[in-house]
């Protein structure tokens, strides 16, 4: 013990350099647990975007491309489905609950969804987070829109204003809808989900905007107004896909199966959970390269513990002879330079941690409220106690090699003069 006392007081004693040691490695350490607790958490934040969804039911395709346009809007169905279809599988015994859902359209670079109020009710994310109005209501007008919170943002819009949806992907002049305008009557909270960037309107409205035209272009000489289009049978003749919630969870691989092998059309039905995990396996390069990068951040903060304690141990040959001429043995000046080493890694690892919960308890309002990604503040998971045992044993093996060259000095290398 009285060894690493003296490693302690021989660290004290040259502070600054000691303390310039301890902030690199605490740095590191924040960062490599950091990017693991923040993808731990964005991983189940991404398994969340849609939750207590049982079934996604669309047209026959792959499970990742169905997931892909149903749940995060991106890319195009393959097909859509019939509104006969849809209520035959709305009305199996099994099924609890629908939601249709009808893409297509766009506005200024934001997705169009058709829904129904069910949509309000069932939809959940984050662990079971239900969607919440922060502003206005839900629609209930034909012409009335709910805005994700990030669509209210960048085109800073409020409860009141006008919008016009246009056919397809592109907002050209052509593919408008002009004649039938929609009023702003709700804006959701934010989520971090793709339903922040998402318009809500009815299915009815869909409808309505389509109905004058086909095959994706308006009919030549045929005009609808907004007030005709009220008067006229709006019930929808296909849908792009729907969220489905079964009585019983024993039932999901027998009502998957009924609408796979539905006879009317191809139809596909995906469990949410294995599609997300099949797309999250396509896209987690992205988080193991930023792994590395942190492991290389703490490689860089140790390497600099190295090159400070190799620095001194040049300056302190004297320091080293001296212990040496009052009956220090080689392994005792051994043990003091790992001492150092030691202390100076386990103090980075501590202030490291102590940096991160700082950070976490800071910046965990801010994340959850901008990107939806809630990032729990509790103890350490094994897998960041396994990467924290790792930075303590590259810690101590980085300590051994100036351990190792004072452990080689002589006496009377450390009292002779160099010319």
């Amino acid at each position: 013990m009285a060894i690493f006392s003296l490693a302690w007081k021989s660290l004290i004693n040259r502070r600054f350099t000691a303390l310039l040691t301890v902030v690199s490695i605490a740095l590191s350490v924040a960062l490599l647990v950091g990017v693991e607790r923040l993808r731990t958490e964005a991983r189940a934040s991404f398994a969340n975007t849609l939750s207590g969804t049982d079934l996604i039911l669309g047209a026959r395709s792959g499970p990742v491309q169905l997931l892909l346009y149903a749940v995060f809007r991106i890319g195009d169905a393959t097909n859509n489905i019939s509104w006969k279809s849809y209520q035959d599988i709305a009305a199996y015994p099994k099924v609890a609950w629908t939601v249709p859902i009808s893409l297509g359209d766009s506005h200024r670079g934001f997705r169009v969804l058709g829904t129904t109020p069910a949509y309000f009710e069932h939809y959940r994310y984050a662990r079971g987070r239900p969607l919440a109005i922060a502003e206005g209501r839900q629609f209930t007008d034909l012409y009335d829109a709910v805005l994700g919170a990030e669509v209210a943002e960048k085109l800073d819009y409020s409860i009141g204003d006008p919008i016009i949806v246009a056919h397809g992907a592109s907002d050209v002049s052509f593919a408008r809808h002009d004649d039938k305008p929609f009023r702003v009557v709700g804006i959701l909270a934010r989520t971090g989900t793709p339903v922040d960037r998402t318009v809500h309107v009815s299915l009815e409205a869909i409808e309505a905007i389509h109905i004058d035209w086909q095959s994706g272009a308006p009919i030549p000489g045929v005009s609808i107004s907004a007030e005709q289009a009220r008067g006229m049978d709006l019930t929808p003749k296909v849908i792009t896909a729907a969220l489905v919630g079964l009585k019983s969870k024993v039932a999901t691989f027998r009502v998957q199966r009924f609408i796979n092998d539905y006879p009317e059309e191809p139809l596909s039905a995906i469990l949410p959970g294995v599609a997300l995990s099949q797309l999250w396996d396509l896209i987690g390069v992205a988080e193991n390269a930023l792994l590395i990068v942190s492991v290389f951040v703490v490689v860089v903060g140790l390497f600099g513990m190295l090159t400070a304690l190799l620095t001194s141990l040049n300056e302190r040959r004297r320091e080293m002879a001296i212990l040496r001429s009052v009956g220090a043995r080689p392994g005792h000046v051994f043990a003091l330079i790992m001492g150092e080493a030691g202390f100076l890694t386990l103090l980075g690892v501590l202030f490291g941690l102590a940096f991160l919960y700082l950070l976490l308890l800071a910046g965990q309002p801010i994340v959850e409220s901008r990107f939806g990604i809630f990032i729990e503040i509790g103890g350490l998971s094994p897998y960041e106690w396994i990467l924290l045992g790792a930075v303590v044993a590259a810690g101590f093996l980085v300590g051994s090699i100036p351990s190792y060259r004072a452990y080689q000095l002589s006496l009377a290398d450390g009292l002779s003069v160099r010319v």
